[in-house]
């Protein structure tokens, strides 16, 4: 009920104006955000790079509704990467970016799919030419087919241009059969939005069982498994997995969410685990939040401790 609850206030305009501008919020947010301008993101990189973590940034913004929007937040990426390779930090894809459809175009009323084809190109090709990758974000469930789509048209051109499934969706263990090919760079994260019945698993229980048969499908695979989890029982599954199929300690990594586990990010790194840190900057950082907070209870319990402290 809360996690349906917190999903439904990500999706609340009024909700969305009264939080962002409470100073204290935008304090809190500062554990999980990495800052407002690319700068702040080149900073927070640098730091987490010089403690053997790898990087995956994404500006925020999402469900852009005017073309030259699209190309804006287009712009950004090709800027940030081009920041990135100058400071040497996107080599061998050390720090990658990700990219949201709708950022970049997919909910326009025309020719959306074609925008968001061609700015997440230009975000790949700058990308390439940093040395480095491009991840594209999954968003809600009616996005999940025009998304697959605009991946594999893409990936003639981007092969190594990574996609994301949801273990909160039946379909997603069919997906993992159909995206575990070689050379496939695929995030498998358990999901934050909401799916119409039957669609959408609603049992946490559900949700985790499923994630378990993607994340198996992945490492059983030739591609690139990227678990995104902060679950220390998937973590430890997914351990003794790679270890039974015989996968190299770079042939797969783990994800986490910047502010989250921070230990636990270092402790993997430090055993010879690679690490990726999914590390978000911008001033559109409401549906980010609420999400992260719908995803794990101890998120929305640290979150109000802070509110408590800095009030």
């Amino acid at each position: 009920m809360l996690r349906q609850a917190l999903l439904a206030l990500s999706a609340s305009n009024q909700a969305r104006d009264l939080i962002m501008a409470t100073p204290v919020t935008r304090d809190v947010v500062a554990r999980f955000v990495a800052g407002e301008t690319a700068d702040d993101a080149l900073a927070v990189t640098r730091r987490l790079a010089a403690d053997g973590l790898q990087v995956s940034i994404d500006f925020l913004g999402e469900h852009t509704r005017d073309a030259e929007r699209a190309a804006r937040v287009a712009d950004e990426y090709v800027g940030l990467l081009g920041r990135l390779s100058d400071a040497g930090l996107s080599a061998d894809g050390r720090a990658e970016v990700s990219v949201k459809p709708t950022a970049v175009g997919l909910g326009l009323a025309e020719h959306g799919e074609k925008t968001a084809r061609e700015n997440i190109a230009r975000i790949a090709a700058a990308a390439r030419n940093a040395g480095t990758t491009v991840t594209v974000d999954m968003e809600e469930e009616p996005r999940v087919e025009p998304t697959l789509r605009l991946v594999s048209d893409l990936r003639g051109d981007f092969p190594d241009l990574g996609c994301v499934v949801q273990s909160y969706l039946r379909r997603s263990a069919a997906d993992c059969r159909a995206l575990a090919v070689e050379g496939s760079r695929v995030r498998l994260c358990k999901g934050a939005y909401q799916a119409p019945e039957g669609v959408g698993l609603t049992a946490r229980a559900e949700v985790d069982l499923n994630y378990a048969r993607c994340m198996r499908l992945l490492l059983d695979g030739p591609g690139y498994p990227m678990l995104a989890t902060h679950d220390p029982r998937l973590i430890e599954i997914a351990g003794a997995k790679a270890r039974i199929a015989g996968r190299a300690s770079d042939s797969f990594e783990y994800q986490m969410l910047y502010g989250i586990r921070t230990a636990e990010q270092l402790r993997l790194a430090s055993d010879g685990a690679r690490v990726r840190v999914y590390l978000p900057y911008g001033d559109d950082w409401y549906g980010y939040l609420v999400r992260r907070l719908a995803e794990r209870p101890a998120n929305l319990a640290f979150f109000l401790r802070a509110l408590r402290t800095r009030s």
